[in-house]
C-alpha cells in the first residue's frame, strides 16, 4: 500500500477549520468513538433575516461540489450558506469512525460553535443521510430538510464501492510527476475496475500532492470499514416534524417509490419531487432546475 494508505494530513490552506472543538486535529485519530472532529466549512455571507443553509456533500466528495451552489443560492437571496467537508474528505480530519450519528455530531458541534440555533439543512446521497440524521436526531436544530437524490434506506451494493475503494488503494504514481501526468497514470490504473469516465474523473479530485508524493486525502481505510453503514441507515423511531424535500433525478434509481412508505413513516411532512433528466448527482446534470426546486422550497 505505500504511501497511499498513510493518513492525509489536511494543509487547511484557504478553508477555516473550527479548531476550538475537542478531540482532533489534522490527521490525529479521533480515540472515542462518540466525539465530534472540527470539521472543515466554508461560509457564503448571506441575507441575515434568513435562516442559514448547511450544504453536505455526498461520497468522496468535498465541499467544492457545492461551492457555485451556495454563491447562486446567496446571490438570489438565500441566508448565508455553509458548505461543509465530511470527516475524512476534503479538508477535514481523519478519524477511523464513520457513522452517520458521528456525522451528524460533527455538524451540531460546528452550528453550536457558530452560535447558529436553526438552520435549513440539504444534504447530496451520503450528506443527505447525514442531514436526515440530524433533523431526527435533534429537530429543533433544523427548520427545513432537502434530501438530495437519497431515502432512509439502504443504497447501493456495499460490493461495487469496495471495488473502487481497493482499485484506489493499488493506485501508484511515482514521485516527481506533474499533476496532470500524475492523474492521467492513476486514470488508467483506475479503469479497468471504475468504468464510467466521469465516476474516475470524480475519484480523482481526491488526489493530492503532499510533500512531493501523490496521495488521496480520503480516509479509504476507515470508509472501507464503515462502508455498510454508509449504504444504510440508522433506525429511528420518532418522526422529523418539520417540512422536508426529497428531491431526486428521474434518471437515478436511488428514490424509488419503494422507499416512499419510510419516507412517509419518518417524514411525515415530506414532498417528493424529481427533476426531470438529472441522474444522481442532480445538482450538475440540472443545475438550474435544482436551485429553482431549492429556492421555491425555502420559506
Amino acid at each position: 500500500a505505500g504511501p497511499w494508505s498513510r493518513a492525509w494530513v489536511p494543509p487547511g490552506l484557504g478553508t477555516r477549520q473550527d479548531s476550538l472543538l475537542p478531540c482532533t486535529s489534522g490527521h490525529t485519530p479521533c480515540l472515542s468513538p462518540c466525539s465530534a472532529v472540527p470539521v472543515a466549512y466554508e461560509e457564503v455571507e448571506g441575507r441575515r433575516d434568513r435562516t442559514p443553509l448547511v450544504l453536505l456533500h455526498g461520497l468522496f466528495g468535498s465541499q467544492g461540489n457545492f461551492k457555485t451552489v451556495a454563491k447562486t443560492l446567496v446571490r438570489r437571496g438565500s441566508g448565508k450558506v455553509l458548505t461543509v467537508d465530511a470527516r475524512n474528505h476534503g479538508s477535514s480530519p481523519h478519524s477511523p469512525v464513520m457513522t452517520y450519528e458521528v456525522m451528524s455530531l460533527d455538524v451540531q458541534h460546528l452550528l453550536s460553535r457558530l452560535g447558529i440555533t436553526k438552520c435549513i439543512v440539504v444534504g447530496h446521497s451520503m450528506g443527505g443521510k447525514t442531514a436526515m440524521t440530524l433533523a431526527l436526531q435533534q429537530p429543533d436544530l433544523v427548520e427545513r430538510l432537502i434530501s438530495v437524490d437519497i431515502g432512509p434506506g439502504s443504497t447501493a451494493p456495499v460490493s461495487e464501492f469496495s471495488a473502487y475503494i481497493s482499485a484506489m488503494k493499488e493506485v501508484k504514481v511515482p514521485m516527481g510527476l506533474s499533476r496532470s501526468a500524475a492523474r492521467q497514470l492513476a486514470d488508467d490504473q483506475l479503469q479497468p475496475v471504475v468504468k464510467l469516465p466521469q465516476l474516475r474523473q470524480f475519484l480523482l479530485t481526491n488526489l493530492v500532492e503532499v510533500e512531493g508524493r501523490y496521495v488521496w486525502r480520503v480516509n479509504l481505510e476507515a470508509i472501507s470499514r464503515h462502508l455498510a453503514d454508509i449504504m444504510n441507515f440508522p433506525l429511528f423511531h420518532k418522526p422529523y416534524p418539520g417540512p422536508a424535500l426529497f428531491l431526486g433525478g428521474s434518471d437515478s434509481p436511488y428514490i424509488s417509490s419503494r422507499d416512499h412508505p419510510e419516507i412517509q413513516r419518518l417524514f411525515p411532512k415530506a414532498e417528493i419531487q424529481y427533476i426531470k433528466g438529472a441522474g444522481h448527482i442532480v445538482h450538475q446534470d440540472k443545475f438550474e432546475e435544482f436551485i429553482t426546486a431549492v429556492l421555491n422550497f425555502l420559506p
